[in-house]
């Protein structure tokens, strides 16, 4: 498999990774009777911190996958893969640093260091495109 397609397939895992934490604590707190299973909000703030991080979280992911997937789905299908493999798993990497960091904390050093994480992505991401439509 080359790194493109591990790195959307990683992109994929991750997003099941954080699911199922998300899923877990509401199952958690359904089963415990703290909570009616239809009583969450979408965005976690009536839970905790935490959660309401973890939905953010989630939602960064859904919502940068279209473009990520994109980009190296086309790189995939029209033999420029040489364009997106050198980075496509830093790109991965740099998303899941996000992820973890803006799970961690939301301190001013965390923000920073997570808008570096998404920085890198973007960058990223607009050379690829830059790179595809010069071939």
């Amino acid at each position: 498999m080359s790194p493109s397609a591990l790195a959307v397939v990683g992109y994929a895992a991750w997003m099941i990774v954080l699911l199922l934490v998300l899923a877990g604590l509401r199952v958690s707190l359904i089963l415990s009777g703290r909570r009616a299973p239809n009583s969450f909000r979408p965005d976690g703030s009536d839970v905790s911190p935490f959660a309401e991080r973890l939905c953010r979280v989630h939602a960064n992911c859904y919502e940068n996958l279209p473009i990520f997937a994109a980009l190296v789905l086309t790189a995939l299908v029209t033999g420029n893969a040489a364009i997106t493999d050198p980075l496509a798993l830093w790109v991965l990497a740099a998303r899941v640093g996000q992820s973890v960091v803006h799970l961690i904390s939301t301190s001013a050093l965390a923000v920073q260091v997570r808008f570096a994480f998404f920085v890198v992505q973007v960058v990223v991401e607009i050379w690829w495109v830059l790179a595809l439509l010069g071939r």
